[in-house]
Parts: C-alpha cells; structure tokens; sequence
C-alpha cells in the first residue's frame, strides 16, 4: 500500500510541476497579451537615420501621415531624426536601445544597412531588426549642377579620363546606395575617381549644386525635385523610370555595367523581441496604409517611386540581398 501511495505520488508530482511551471509562465506573459490587444493606445516614434528634408526622411513623413486613422494605427507616427555616418548612428542607437513594445520603430533603407552590417562592426544586422512592411524603391541616379560643362555621362568620363581622381563625386555616407553606385561607376570605367561621404542625401545634393564637388548620387526622388537645380546624366537601374525621368538613360544603354544592386529599398522595422501580435497588427495595417489613394497622391507628386512589400516577402528580400551584398562588395574591393 505505501509502496503504491508513493508510485501514484512520483508519477504525479510532475504534472504538478508543470501545471505550476506554466501558470508562471502564462503570468509572467500576460501583461504583454493584454498590451498587444491594445497595442497601440499612444503616439508610436520612428527613427529616420537621415537629416531633415532627404529623401527617406520627406517620404517617412507621407507614408506615415494617416497613421492616426483609425483604420490604420489610431495613433500618430512621429518622425526622429537621427543622421550621421551615412544611417549609421541612428541604426546603432536603435538596434542597441530601442524598446521591443511596438512604440519604437524606424525607417529601414535596403541596401545601405545590410551593406554597413557587412563591412563595419555595428550593431544592427538583419538578424536583430524585423520587417514590418516596404513603401518605396528609389534608384540611385547621377547627378551635376545646372552650370556644370557636363551635359552628358561620356563628357564627365572624359574629364576624369584626362584627370585622374580629380573628380568628385558625393554621396550620402558610406556603403549606402550612392556609394554602392559609385564603387560600380569605378570598376566599369575603370576609372580613378573619388568619393566625398555626407551624412545624407541633403547635404549631399547641396554640395552638387553648390559646385564643392564635379558629381553626384543621390536618389531619383530628390533629383527629380531639384530638377531645376540639376543635371541627371544616369539612372543606376536594370531599365530607365518611365514615369518620372523617361529621358534619362540607364548606365546600361550607355555601356557601364551597372545594375539594380544600389536601388533604395524603404521601410519600417521593429526591434528583435517585438511580440508576434504586435507585429502580426503592423504588418496588416501598415502596408494599406501605404497604398491609401492620398498616400500615393502624394508620393506621386513628389516624384517618389511606391513599391509595397509584405513582411513575409522582406524578410526573404533582406537575407537574399545580404548574400548578394557579400559577394558584390567582395568583388568591387578586388
């Protein structure tokens, strides 16, 4: 009888445990279920890695100005900005001090945080940052003042031609799209050209317009606004944009081998961490929210390319970018 109390005991006392062990546990997660069904009950912040007026942060602020719509988020985004060493510091900052609840989020930009990611120690990767969802692909185009004696892509490549590494090219930070598009425009003409970082896109054009260098990459968004301000001798892209620039060639058409590989992708991202139904409701609103007709109105005006992506879709954009990135920059070194 004791021997069989006991038998009944042991093969019990287990499930005691468990039971115990889960109740904790369903404890312990219950505030964070209770937050995710009122997720979000408070303005949600995003961080722009760019300065004020660039491309990524003037098409944050229209992609995310219906956030407050009911039918979207409920609440308003409110744009940080956080520029410097090309995205960098506002990625690291990010990456290391951003709360997982939802309320924090920041713009991504493809290919420039992965390219950092692999070249330099930083903090943000793609195995800590989540996808919510895609807005735009913004190609990079080269760019020279109005006044500039360059009218055409061959006459600047004449002139670096006849003087090695005196021409100048700026970008918006290091292992960004631009300088992606330059290190290309080196290799294909094999030419000895220099690079000037900036820390975005602003500064950037400003000092292509100013004359402080000979060219410039920025993005097709911002020249196509500055148009009256700017040359664009070349769309860094697999085909020329039909809808905004349909006069400007690709550098393909004029014999450089240069392709889609520094296409700006943009988005938002959550911190590693972020619940799954706080996701769950990003990732269903914030792609309407992207292709509501006075979202695209105004993209379209201001000559900003809209591509939405799903977050399933950026999650394998993301790592199949990073593998190319790998051997595209591994290559452009040699």
């Amino acid at each position: 009888m004791l021997k069989s109390l006991t038998t009944t005991l042991l093969k019990n006392r287990p499930l005691k445990l468990s039971v115990t062990a889960l109740s904790l546990s369903v404890a312990a997660l219950a505030p964070q279920i209770a937050a995710a069904e009122t997720f979000p009950d408070r303005p949600v912040s995003m961080v722009v890695s760019y300065s004020p007026g660039g491309a990524t942060d003037f098409q944050a602020r229209i992609v995310t100005m219906l956030a407050a719509n009911e039918k979207y988020l409920g609440q308003p985004m409110v744009i940080l900005n956080k520029p410097g060493a090309g995205g960098k510091i506002g990625w690291d900052a990010f990456a290391s001090k951003a709360k997982n609840n939802g309320y924090e989020l920041a713009a991504y930009n493809v290919p420039h945080f992965i390219a950092q990611s692999i070249v330099f120690k930083t903090k943000y990767n793609i195995n800590n940052l989540e996808p919510v969802a895609n807005w735009g692909a913004d190609p990079a185009v080269l760019i020279v003042g109005k006044d500039s004696p360059f009218n055409t892509l061959q006459d600047l490549l004449d002139y670096a031609k006849d003087n090695p590494a005196k021409v100048t090219f700026s970008g918006a930070g290091l292992y960004v799209g631009h300088h992606i598009a330059f290190l290309q425009l080196a290799k294909a003409s094999g030419l000895k050209l220099t690079y000037v970082p900036h820390k975005g896109g602003t500064p950037a054009m400003k000092s292509v317009m100013g004359g402080q260098v000979k060219a410039g990459f920025n993005n097709l968004s911002d020249a196509f606004r500055n148009q009256d301000r700017v040359k664009i001798l070349a769309v860094a892209d697999l085909q020329r944009n039909e809808k905004f620039l349909p006069n400007v060639p690709t550098f393909k058409e004029q014999g450089l081998d240069i392709d889609d590989s520094s296409v700006n992708f943009r988005g938002i991202m959550a911190p590693k961490g972020t619940s799954p139904e706080v996701l769950d409701y990003l990732a269903k609103r914030v792609p309407t929210m992207f292709e509501d007709a006075k979202t695209l109105k105004k993209m379209d005006s201001a000559g900003s390319p809209v591509r939405v992506i799903p977050r399933d879709e950026v999650i394998s954009m993301w790592k199949e970018r990073e593998a190319y990135l790998k051997d595209l920059l591994a290559d452009l070194k040699k």
